[in-house]
């Protein structure tokens, strides 16, 4: 039995903010980032936000890195 990805409402928007901020980003946030991609139904705005995360990470604006969490 395939148990079905579901984000949480607002989680792309918080994975932005939070990767925008430190200029990492972790496993956990990569996850999260698969897990909207497999979603069908994302909205524009999110759709936008993973883009410019996308070419963010492309400029070496973005780092990732091997932890799971940035919280300590």
């Amino acid at each position: 039995m395939q148990v079905p990805v579901r984000l949480l409402p607002g989680a792309i928007a918080d994975l932005f903010a939070q990767v925008s901020m430190c200029g990492k980003i972790t496993m956990a946030d990569r996850y999260g980032l698969m897990a909207a991609l497999l979603e069908d139904d994302l909205t524009e705005e999110e759709r936008n936000s993973i883009d410019r995360l996308l070419h963010a990470f492309c400029r070496g604006r973005m780092h990732i890195v091997d932890k799971i969490s940035m919280i300590l």
